[in-house]
């Protein structure tokens, strides 16, 4: 608990490198199962050694986790953010992400709303402000369908200096063009700023993989060659 009562005195003095937002979609879209590999899925991610080695190979990134829905459905997975100084501290969130009940398990009006995550994820970054850069990592699986628009947030709240990702969840035994149409929409509409990018998995089952790629790219650690990514531009 002391590094997360620390967090906001040691951002603001400039120590941080980047501040991570990871938002997971616990729409009604996303199954027992498929919640299952998506929250074991980042916390390999958040523990493979290669993810740990960038994650400390400069000064402290801090990480912020939550689940979302519908509008009214934002949940965090650890009570405020962390500042990560050790594999202890990664270890420390992956073991909340494995602990943590799915939000909103009885709640059968989980909509999807991406335009509402963002504002929670912008009102989160708000503590943050002295981290050296700012990402919104957004995962989900389906188009906005309640509340605020993408694009609507971005002109109404601060997000001047924030960059949002996307990783596209697609579904497999959906087709590829269906698999495209989804990955145009969340490129359209989510990605914000320079060097957005976006990255696709092929359902939940690849959602590990993906996850340990993007990580690493947030991280700015060279990977060889990005399957199913894509940029803002």
């Amino acid at each position: 608990m002391a590094a997360l009562v620390g967090l906001a005195s040691s951002a603001l003095a400039g120590d941080c490198r980047l501040a991570l937002v990871l938002a997971l979609d616990v729409s009604a879209s996303v199954d027992v199962r498929e919640y299952d590999l998506q929250r074991r899925g980042l916390a390999a991610a958040l523990v493979d050694p290669e993810v740990a080695r960038a994650f400390l190979s400069d000064q402290p990134v801090a990480v912020y986790v939550f689940e979302w829905a519908s509008p009214s459905m934002q949940e965090p997975i650890m009570p405020d953010w962390l500042l990560v100084e050790s594999e202890a501290d990664l270890a420390r969130i992956a073991s909340a992400l494995l602990s943590h009940p799915r939000t909103g398990t009885n709640d059968r009006q989980r909509t999807t709303g991406i335009g509402a995550a963002l504002i929670h994820a912008s009102t989160a970054l708000a503590a943050a402000s002295g981290c050296r850069a700012r990402t919104v990592d957004v995962s989900g699986d389906g188009r906005n369908n309640a509340g605020f628009d993408p694009r609507y947030v971005y002109s109404n709240y601060p997000f001047d200096d924030v960059t949002v990702n996307a990783l596209v969840v697609a579904d497999p035994l959906a087709g590829e063009s269906l698999a495209e149409e989804l990955t145009l929409w969340f490129r359209s509409n989510v990605l914000h700023g320079r060097h957005a990018f976006w990255l696709r998995a092929d359902g939940y089952e690849d959602f590990r993989r993906a996850m340990t790629a993007k990580l690493l790219r947030e991280l700015e650690t060279p990977v060889s060659g990005w399957p199913n990514a894509g940029s803002a531009g």
